[in-house]
């Protein structure tokens, strides 16, 4: 007879303890092998486990919706209004718009179906588009500042925006002037930075610094401009 005092052994099977460890540790085996790949193929078997399966793993890890938080707003607004079509895309029209408070870039993007990634979006505008002029299509100091870059006879030319001929008029001279601070037509924006109006574009040019400014810019003068 055993003595009383002898310890019962523990019976035989793995306890509730290492089954989880073992689970946990598969697991583990199964993420790195998704992620960093294998020399060995994972048997079928364990291609599920617990209900995990590839696509649970890479929803987990799913990049978020690509940031535009470096980017500044104004290559949102270039974006919109060098489109396609320049009238498809209106700025202000949703509810409870203010232009004199920051946009959410989407606003800038309506109507485009893919998602999109704001910082490759200011490296293609600044090559198609490094010069761009917002003027009013009657007004005189924008025209003498259309005449003079057109003596530059620049590539790529300016795309020059007749702000007055949209529908949003209102809203992108809101927005020009808060993100700008220049209020008035036109307003010269080189790489999304604004050179000012047409006073300060004839100073450029007639102190010389104006072709060396376009040319840093990417565009090549190709004028008979000294």
């Amino acid at each position: 007879m055993d003595s009383p005092n002898k310890r019962m052994l523990p019976a035989s099977g793995s306890s509730p303890i290492r089954r989880r460890r073992f689970i946990v540790v598969l697991l583990a085996l199964v993420c790195f092998i998704y992620f960093f790949g294998s020399p060995f193929r994972l048997p079928a078997a364990l291609k599920d486990v617990s209900g995990i399966s590839r696509a649970n793993i890479v929803q987990l890890v799913k990049p978020k919706t690509k940031s535009a938080a470096k980017v500044d707003e104004i290559f949102g607004l270039i974006h919109l209004v060098t489109g396609d079509s320049e009238h498809e895309h209106i700025l202000g029209h949703t509810d409870n718009f203010d232009p004199s408070k920051p946009v959410d870039m989407s606003l800038y993007a309506a109507g485009s179906t893919d998602e999109i990634d704001w910082n490759d979006r200011v490296r293609v505008l600044n090559e198609r588009y490094p010069l761009v002029v917002f003027s009013k299509s009657y007004c005189p100091y924008s025209k003498r500042a259309k005449e003079l870059l057109a003596t530059y006879d620049l590539s790529p030319p300016p795309k020059v925006i007749e702000v007055d001929l949209r529908d949003d008029m209102s809203e992108v001279k809101h927005v020009l002037t808060r993100l700008t601070r220049h209020s008035t037509f036109p307003n010269v924006i080189i790489r999304g930075k604004s050179l000012g109006g047409s006073d300060q574009l004839q100073a450029l040019h007639a102190d010389k610094s104006l072709r060396r400014m376009l040319e840093s810019a990417g565009m090549t003068v190709r004028g008979d401009i000294p």
